[in-house]
């Protein structure tokens, strides 16, 4: 018979191995040497053992998931129940009680992990629900709209939910990404509608415009061609092809007439800086005659001075009122001196202005009179009253005399 610390053989062949609860039948041995027969059992033993170490290692470091993992063990049980190998055994089924543990344990963290997932999974995604359906209502149409297809490929990258939860939210997700699409897609309708209108109502001021081009009706005609640009800044923009090409027939129309018109005014610019010059010249002319010495001479030449001025054209704008200034200051110097002249000459004039001088003095005289006959009689209340009364006449018969001197006499 032969034996180790953990079976024996007996004298018939049997193997034994012991264990917590006692020993047990391995099996029976014939072809050899107990020896042999316990070295046999005991490298089926050694087998259990690298099993079981290996299934250790992919519990703790791979993937391994609980169902294929409790299968292993329960297989690796199996034998270790059935007693076909010498070796510790207990052992062997405390190992495996602790990777069962292991296992289960792995389970419930992962179990914890997934339910931790799926709650950020239904948070995150109803995150992406509130902000489509704010997207919604948004009129950036091409912002928005980008960032619905981003959040598109971020739902696709998140777990799923149980089918309930998964549906519900994505049937709001969907049907916020269709209102928008149905708002953008009216929203285009209308303005493509908008665009036509606009294409219609600046063909029409297209051709108005290149009618116009050949006009040399200076004033109105620029006049209108900015009524009609006011006109197509509020019809708003057409299609972007006919935008274009109406704008640039517009355009082309506007520059024909002001090319044509900004020759006619440098030609005409040319000639009243031309015209300003000799007017300078006649108004020089002109102020020699003031003073006025002789009133025919002067009314002559002027005259002279006056019709070769209406015979030159306009001078610039700018300097218009500056140099017909010049030629009224001249004519009013002459208006006046006639006006004098006048007044010299008018006999019916200076009859009046004599008669009333005579009238004056009279009266002047008069209160002289009376005011030494109220002194002489010592009543110097009386006179003190006819002087201030005579100051007044005697300012009147100044003033009348000074009148008189301007008729010559």
């Amino acid at each position: 018979m032969s034996s180790d610390p953990w079976g024996r053989v007996d004298e018939t062949g049997t193997v034994y191995v012991r264990t917590a609860e006692g020993e047990k039948v391995v099996g029976s041995w014939q072809a050899g040497t107990p020896e042999e027969a316990l070295a046999y059992f005991e490298r089926k033993y050694e087998g259990l053992v690298v099993e079981i170490g290996l299934l250790e290692r992919r519990v703790r470091t791979t993937d391994l998931s609980a169902k294929d993992a409790q299968i292993a063990i329960d297989h690796l049980r199996t034998q270790v129940e059935e007693h076909h190998a010498v070796g510790d055994l207990d052992a062997l089924r405390v190992r495996l009680d602790k990777l069962i543990a292991n296992v289960e344990a792995r389970r419930e963290e992962r179990k914890a992990q997934k339910a931790k997932q799926a709650d950020e999974a239904r948070t995150a995604k109803e995150t992406l629900v509130v902000e489509a359906e704010e997207l919604a209502q948004s009129d950036q149409w091409r912002a928005a709209g980008e960032r619905l297809r981003a959040l598109v490929d971020t739902w696709k990258g998140l777990p799923r939910l149980d089918r309930k939860s998964d549906d519900e939210l994505w049937h709001r997700f969907s049907h916020a990404r269709s209102a928008f699409s149905k708002r953008r897609k009216a929203h285009f309708a209308a303005l493509d509608a908008q665009r036509e209108d606009a294409r219609k109502v600046k063909e029409k001021l297209v051709a108005e415009a290149e009618s116009l081009s050949k006009s040399t009706d200076w004033g109105p005609t620029a006049a209108r061609y900015r009524e009609l640009m006011a006109d197509w800044k509020a019809a708003g923009r057409a299609q972007r092809e006919a935008e274009d090409d109406l704008w640039n027939r517009f355009r082309g129309a506007q520059d024909v007439f002001f090319a044509a018109r900004s020759e006619v005014f440098a030609e005409r610019d040319a000639e009243q800086v031309e015209n300003l010059k000799l007017k300078e010249e006649l108004a020089e002319e002109a102020e020699k005659l003031v003073p006025v010495t002789d009133l025919k001479a002067a009314r002559a030449a002027f005259r002279s001075v006056n019709e070769r001025w209406e015979a030159i054209g306009h001078v610039p704008r700018d300097a218009r009122a500056r140099v017909e200034g010049r030629m009224h200051a001249v004519e009013r110097a002459i208006q006046e001196a006639e006006e004098g002249e006048w007044r010299r000459t008018n006999p019916e004039a200076r009859a009046r202005a004599a008669g009333l001088t005579g009238q004056l003095q009279a009266a002047v005289d008069k209160l002289r009179a009376e005011i030494d006959a109220a002194r002489a009689a010592g009543n110097n209340a009386k006179a003190d009253k006819l002087a201030r009364e005579l100051e007044g006449r005697q300012a009147l018969l100044d003033q009348a005399l000074k009148g008189l001197e301007e008729f010559g006499g």
